[in-house]
């Protein structure tokens, strides 16, 4: 049975192995190792997504299965700069991860449903994201919520640059 709740500092690890896991699963093929290792450490390593779980500007949310992380979302405040962002009372979706032995579980939708209403509570009047141009079912999947494409944005996988797309949903 899938449980839901918010990270707390002493999932760091086991929180950085499961997204390392599921970047590497789904996109691995795409870098050098160097260029994957470089971008594994920044993003997952002690700087990064563990020294974020209880810092006030960001809420984690976790799935759990039996007590293990299968999924999380995170929330922030924004840095993509797509169009109107300078107007807007935004929050940025930074990540959304499922492990692969649980999509087609509703963790996904859960988790989106769950940034959505936590984007909404902190008075956001948009929910930004960037999804990598060729991660169709991802994009699929957040244009079924009324995500719309805004633009391009440059996403920096170690020393190479990828083409994400910007998008926004009106909250």
């Amino acid at each position: 049975m899938i449980e839901y709740r918010d990270a707390v500092p002493g999932d760091g690890q086991e929180l950085a192995a499961m997204a390392r896991g599921c970047f590497t699963d789904t996109f691995a093929t795409l870098y050098s190792p160097e260029n994957l290792a470089m971008f594994l450490d920044r993003a997952f390593g002690p700087a990064g997504l563990p020294s974020q779980i209880g810092d006030p500007a960001f809420t984690i949310r976790l799935a759990t299965d039996a007590g293990h992380i299968v999924g999380f979302a995170k929330i922030g405040p924004n840095a993509l700069p797509f169009p109107q962002a300078e107007d807007a009372n935004a929050v940025e979706l930074y990540q959304l991860y499922v492990a692969g032995t649980h999509h087609g579980d509703g963790v996904g939708p859960a988790l989106l449903d769950w940034a959505i209403g936590a984007a909404r509570g902190f008075g956001a009047d948009t929910l930004a994201l960037s999804v990598y141009v060729d991660n169709h079912r991802a994009k699929r999947f957040y244009e079924r919520y009324g995500f719309v494409d805004v633009g391009r944005y440059d996403f920096p996988v170690g020393d190479q640059i990828d083409e994400d797309r910007l998008m926004v949903l009106a909250l």
